[in-house]
């Protein structure tokens, strides 16, 4: 049973706090919120040049995130990298 109850869970839709429903996602420069702690960073390389990605999780949902700040991409920014 308890097997079952973890898969369940598994598939259940991601519930997001209400200040992460109004994270605006995939907009360089949009504002996070205030219960977000950082997680730490990473550089990618891309075409134009080295980007850092920063990894939060929401203290009140607990989902993961990453913020992309990629100065020559308007539309790098925030999603959500799961739980």
């Amino acid at each position: 049973m308890t097997k079952d109850l973890a898969r369940q869970n598994e598939l259940k839709p991601m519930a997001l706090c209400e200040p992460c429903q109004g994270i605006q996602r995939n907009w360089r420069k949009a504002p996070g919120h205030a219960e977000l702690v950082q997680r730490g960073n990473r550089k990618e390389d891309r075409e134009d040049g080295s980007v850092t990605i920063t990894r939060y999780v929401c203290d009140r949902c607990g989902t993961a995130w990453e913020y992309e700040n990629d100065k020559n991409n308007q539309r790098a920014g925030w999603s959500v990298v799961g739980r």
